[in-house]
């Protein structure tokens, strides 16, 4: 029974074990976890569903064509993405596997942005005002009849095209109707549900924890990502260019939104960690939308500010264990290096530009390095796939400016063909700080 005296002592010795752990990617992205798995001595296989990708991580971890047929070797399945895959997580979990995964409730929570938004509302927390659409015609009229600041939001797979989300800027809607009207001519085939949300200004702040299926554990994650292209925060939106974060006790933003989830949670037997991203301002706390997943590249920069061990994570996660995260004071700061395309697809310019380039370290030294997109070859770290994402660069500090100068003095020691990067993340925290302070969402209450 769980939280007996034997079993606790079981627990902690199993924890001092090597166990065999399994990775089920739908596109590669949890590569550098499994990596870091596997350096801390435990059995992994890492299996990717998307045959583009399939090169990913290759020389770094052992790889599997089938994940079906791993099952019974594994101590802890772990699953990386929404899209279906908290049906495969649930299904395992039924059969009594140890899982790291979502549910078919939680996948939707990402997946179906409206039904997120409706989900917060039933739990008590308010959300910014939005319509629903299935069609780009209703949505220009919509706009017409409503002058108004609006962002963009694709639904569904279409929401993995970071750039398709568009932040109004005009107070009569007019530039939100002229990109509805070029979406309606070159993306029909690709978005077919998406969302108008009323925009709302203030701090762009997010809140996260992990989930063990009973209960949020502590400390919380509060993270800023940087996800427009260029430094200043302009040009297209992307996945995510880099981000600050700290570890933090729950506060209020916590505490007046996932925390009032977390029955849910438990009834659902979710396991794995939950973000929820925001605006705050004076006036209140705006959920924008749930990451029911490791984020990518949070959790490689996650990872850099844990002292518990990830394998012990993961395995107390999936086992229900409850377990307090050791983590390093102070800030964690990720830069993520890209080349050609990114953040657009295309094969033709990665071949020219980027396939097969090998990343070059001046000296040897690879503190805060973590790999995305890269396989390994007689030794050389070598571009993979055609995604154009390489590397996230972490650095760490009592304070930002000492996070962000050990992040890019490490950037400065990469050499990558045609590489680029943000050259200011984190800068605008002395002023969402004290904004912040000001509104007193830093404190528990």
């Amino acid at each position: 029974m769980r939280g007996t005296p034997g079993r606790i002592y079981y627990d902690k010795l199993l924890r001092m074990q090597k166990m065999n752990f399994l990775f089920i990617s739908i596109d590669a992205l949890i590569t550098d976890i499994a990596w870091q798995v596997a350096r801390e001595g435990h059995g992994v296989k890492f299996y990717i569903e998307n045959e583009k990708e399939k090169a990913v991580g290759d020389g770094f971890v052992t790889k599997t064509e089938r994940w079906e047929d791993e099952v019974d070797w594994a101590d802890v399945i772990v699953f990386d993405d929404v899209l279906g895959q908290g049906e495969k997580a649930h299904a395992l979990r039924e059969r009594g596997k140890a899982v790291v995964g979502g549910t078919p409730y939680t996948d939707r929570l990402e997946d179906d942005r409206t039904y997120g938004q409706n989900e917060l509302r039933a739990h008590g927390i308010s959300v910014i005002p939005f319509q629903d659409f299935l069609s780009f015609d209703d949505a220009i009229a919509y706009v017409k009849a409503h002058p108004a600041r609006y962002v963009i939001k694709p639904s569904g797979e279409a929401q993995n095209i970071k750039r398709l989300v568009f932040v109004g800027e005009e107070e009569d809607g007019k530039d939100v109707v002229h990109v509805l009207e070029s979406y309606k001519a070159v993306y029909s085939d690709k978005v077919r549900q998406f969302q108008l949300q009323k925009r709302v200004t203030g701090v762009e702040i997010a809140v996260g924890a992990f989930f063990n299926g009973q209960e949020f554990l502590l400390p919380i994650n509060v993270n800023f990502e940087h996800k427009k292209l260029f430094p200043g925060n302009i040009g297209p939106a992307t996945g995510e260019m880099g981000t600050l974060m700290y570890w933090s006790d729950p506060n209020r933003i916590f505490n007046q939104t996932l925390k009032k989830m977390e029955g849910k949670f438990r009834q659902e037997g979710y396991t794995g960690y939950i973000d929820l991203n925001c605006i705050v301002n004076g006036q209140g706390i705006y959920p924008l939308e749930f990451t029911a997943r490791f984020g990518y590249p949070t959790i490689s920069i996650q990872q850099e500010g844990m002292t518990t061990p990830m394998g012990e994570l993961l395995h107390a996660m999936a086992a229900g264990q409850k377990l307090e995260i050791k983590v390093k004071r102070g800030f964690q700061l990720g830069v993520r290096i890209v080349v050609p395309p990114y953040p657009f697809e295309d094969e033709k310019t990665f071949e020219v530009n980027s396939k097969d380039r090998i990343v070059i370290f001046k000296k040897p030294n690879y503190d805060g390095i973590h790999i995305e997109d890269v396989k390994l070859i007689n030794g050389e770290w070598v571009i993979a796939a055609s995604s154009g994402v390489i590397l996230v660069v972490v650095g760490l500090g009592q304070t930002v400016k000492q996070a962000q100068a050990q992040a890019y003095s490490r950037v400065k020691n990469i050499m990558i063909p045609n590489m680029y990067y943000r050259t200011d993340i984190g800068d605008r925290w002395r002023e969402d700080c004290d904004r912040l302070h000001a509104w007193g969402y830093l404190r528990d209450w």
